[in-house]
């Protein structure tokens, strides 16, 4: 370590102050980012605190460290830094991250941050100039980390319109149908009929199936698993809320779609590859042709929410899942779909694996780096030979 590094409590370096009441009955949608102890909840018209900021998890993600690049208003389940006394603040961010905070929490029943034993906590500190070059580097991968994510989310955005525009608005069907040109290549404009017809549902494409859920799918129960069999694998695993870990083998052998089961929000998701689930959700099989993808959007529209089998934990009735109505349209247009999509789909993996990768450089070199056992200019020849 350089000798111009100072050892020091961290009380010398920052001053920590707990964040702002701000019951949801007060709150106006706006631009600035409320903040708690998980990160970003939501928006106000009134910030706090002047950003770039940062903000420490006090109760609940005890812990967890978030860099706010604007002007903000931290919640009172989080600290934030009052006083960054000169230093960089998105060094700092990175300083928080590699504490161990669980030294620094109360013995309540509710363990929580205790902010006045967290500044004793023992720094080294580097000079100014080495925080701003470490900073830039760690800064870079979560640059882009946050540029896939963002990207991503563009993407699904998009797949998301399409889906909307031909099976909840029937673009293309109210197009031909009003002698209009559909704006589809021609083979994908002859799979939409011209013309509509009553249903249950109300107006449907003709031609197009009212069903229900029990007829296209079944829905299979995870397993459970143990927490320490659930790191470090080849597969997957998924809960109510999504993935959750990896495990050595697959429960579903292919790619397809998972329902929460318990839990007051139980989500949807999809997986490419062959996964795990617990037994906190289910799995779909098919029963009969479907495109999975389909299925999944037409599933992310349903409010699984709703539908408690009554017990003292919501849960997910597969009966209630099963009687649900739903439009099924042809197979041939379920696939164009998800063929037209597919660029969009093999990008987010894509995305997703980079950023996987560029996580994992980053939890590597951010210790070394704060702590001073690796210097910036090995740390930079590391990311060049990334081609980050």
């Amino acid at each position: 370590m350089a000798g111009e590094w100072a050892e020091i409590s961290l009380s010398d370096a920052i001053e920590l102050k707990r964040g702002y009441d701000l019951p949801s009955y007060e709150r106006r949608e706006g631009p600035v980012p409320i903040v708690s102890s998980s990160g970003i909840t939501g928006r106000h018209t009134e910030a706090k605190v002047k950003g770039p900021g940062v903000v420490i998890g006090r109760y609940g993600t005890l812990g967890e460290v978030h860099y706010i690049t604007k002007d903000y208003w931290p919640l009172n389940t989080a600290l934030y830094v009052r006083d960054f006394k000169g230093n960089c603040p998105r060094f700092i961010n990175y300083l928080l991250r590699s504490l161990d905070f669980t030294a620094y929490s109360d013995k309540a029943a509710v363990p929580g941050l205790n902010r006045n034993d967290l500044h004793t906590a023992r720094i080294v500190l580097p000079p100014l100039a080495e925080q701003y070059a470490i900073a830039h580097i760690l800064g870079t991968l979560d640059d882009k980390i946050e540029l896939n994510r963002r990207m991503n989310e563009t993407l699904e955005a998009m797949a998301r319109a399409l889906f909307k525009s031909w099976f909840v608005d029937f673009d293309p069907v109210r197009a031909k149908a009003a002698g209009r040109d559909p704006g589809l290549p021609q083979p994908l404009a002859d799979l939409f009929p011209n013309s509509f017809e009553d249903s249950e549902l109300g107006e449907i494409p003709r031609g197009w199936r009212v069903t229900n859920w029990g007829a296209l799918v079944s829905l299979g129960y995870g397993k459970s698993l143990r927490d320490y069999d659930k790191t470090n694998e080849a597969y997957p695993v998924y809960g109510t809320n999504g993935m959750i870990g990896s495990h050595s083998r697959p429960l579903c052998g292919h790619p397809g779609i998972i329902i929460g089961r318990k839990g007051a929000y139980r989500g949807v998701h999809f997986c490419s590859s062959p996964f795990f689930v617990i037994d906190t959700a289910f799995y779909v099989e098919p029963k009969e042709p479907i495109e999975l993808r389909w299925a999944y959007y037409q599933l992310l529209r349903q409010d699984i929410n709703s539908m408690d089998s009554g017990s003292a934990i919501p849960s997910t009735g597969r009966e209630d899942f099963y009687n649900l109505s739903v439009l099924a349209p042809p197979l041939e247009v379920q696939e164009a779909f998800a063929e037209l999509l597919n660029p969009c789909w093999v990008r987010q993996e894509r995305n997703n694996r980079d950023s996987s990768t560029l996580a994992t450089l980053r939890d590597t070199l951010l210790p070394k780096l704060v702590s001073g056992e690796l210097c910036v200019k090995n740390a930079a020849r590391m990311l060049e030979r990334t081609a980050v």
